[in-house]
């Protein structure tokens, strides 16, 4: 028995919630962004497309593509919510499903075929998610995780691909190398250096030359080309929060000193949230005073796991809850509305070689331990952790 593995994507998801809020944008090129300051489209419509934009283009570029494009702030408790409403309709109807990011899912029907129809109940799926949430989605079916994904590309927009079993390698073989997911646009080029450019040509490489030539990397190349890749499924829990605090020896009023813990505890937190394939939509800080009285503070944020985004916010935070002079017994930060997936989620201040870094920094902080890599300010001071991911 072969798998049966569905990748379902919601379209533009964060443009689809916006026109759900107001469907006078239906049918118009619509952008989420700011045009103020360096504001960069997060999130675009099917006719703004048409005029050559797309996320992570400055929004100044996508108005001169598409004068009459409409622009849409954002607003991320907004997203959560309708990721929330169809995570229950999944979780509802399917036996394991991994949720990988706040619009995308994998699920495993694997067995149901031989009772349901593995494509019928899959399109049964998509029609009442429509239906109950009035979000277009697209999918595709096929025997793995790679397949389904790409299929899902070519489903798009607000429509299905079934790639039946024992076509996968003809379906992927002549689409662009760009096309696998896990290659970069310098993987990409440095393909195409070497005479590379569509899966077809991966196809007719053994797997120890790609090994020789790219490493690891090489191997999963292989996998996915060849439409061998096995990756299971990782079951969705729904994890709320997660946070850290610190209870100082001795009381102190000093500011530099309280920066530097929650600088820390959020570079502590970002490590475990992109460890567990998770990013954050509200950050919070706590202050508890020598008197006992404490006080919170939290904001909505764009989703990430991105500590140099955090950091910022996490400062800001700290600068308006503080009562300058008082001594402080306790602080901490907490990350709340998490949802799976990466910090490039959301794409205003994420560059690939930023992406680089934090993924260069996680395997050494992995391999020798937490804070063998960390910022210069926190080399003093340890954190004890508490309630990583606590439900609520």
């Amino acid at each position: 028995m072969h798998k049966q593995i569905v990748h379902i994507d919601l379209d533009s998801f964060f443009v689809s919630v916006e026109c759900r809020k107001n469907p006078d944008l239906l049918g118009k090129p619509v952008a989420i962004g700011s045009t103020t300051g360096r504001g960069v489209v997060s999130s675009c419509s099917y006719e703004a497309r048409k005029f050559g934009v797309h996320s992570a283009m400055p929004c100044s570029q996508a108005q001169k593509l598409c004068p009459s494009i409409i622009f849409v702030s954002s607003s991320y408790g907004d997203y959560s919510d309708a990721s929330k409403e169809v995570t229950q309709i999944i979780a509802d109807a399917v036996p394991l499903f991994e949720k990988s990011s706040i619009d995308e899912f994998y699920i495993d029907l694997t067995g149901m075929d031989k009772f349901f129809g593995t494509l019928k109940y899959a399109t049964d799926l998509r029609e009442r998610i429509i239906r109950e949430t009035g979000l277009p989605i697209s999918f595709g079916l096929s025997k793995n995780k790679t397949v389904s994904k790409i299929a899902t590309g070519f489903a798009k927009p607000n429509g299905f691909k079934y790639v039946p079993y024992g076509t996968e390698k003809d379906f992927l073989a002549p689409l662009n190398i760009s096309k696998i997911p896990m290659i970069g646009k310098k993987t990409t080029e440095k393909l195409n250096q070497l005479g590379y450019h569509t899966i077809a040509d991966l196809q007719r490489l053994s797997k120890s030359l790609l090994i020789a030539k790219f490493g690891k990397q090489g191997e999963v190349m292989y996998l996915k080309a060849n439409a061998l890749d096995e990756s299971v499924i990782s079951p969705y829990v729904d994890r709320k929060s997660i946070s850290t605090e610190n209870t100082f020896g001795q009381d102190t009023s000093d500011t530099s000193i309280l920066e530097t813990f929650i600088i820390s505890m959020t570079e502590d937190l970002c490590f475990k949230m992109r460890n567990e394939n998770f990013v954050a939509g509200c950050i919070s800080v706590k202050i508890r005073y020598d008197d006992f009285s404490t006080f919170n503070q939290q904001v909505k944020v764009s989703y990430t796991s991105a500590d140099h985004l955090l950091i910022k916010q996490v400062k800001q935070l700290f600068a308006q809850l503080y009562q300058k002079g008082r001594l402080v017994r306790l602080i901490g930060v907490r990350l709340s509305d998490l949802n799976r997936g990466h910090h490039q989620i959301h794409l205003f201040d994420d560059s690939e070689n930023q992406i680089q870094l934090y993924n260069a920094l996680d395997i050494i902080n992995n391999k020798y331990g937490s804070k063998t890599i960390h910022r210069a300010a926190t080399t003093a001071i340890k954190v004890k952790s508490h309630n990583p991911f606590g439900k609520e």
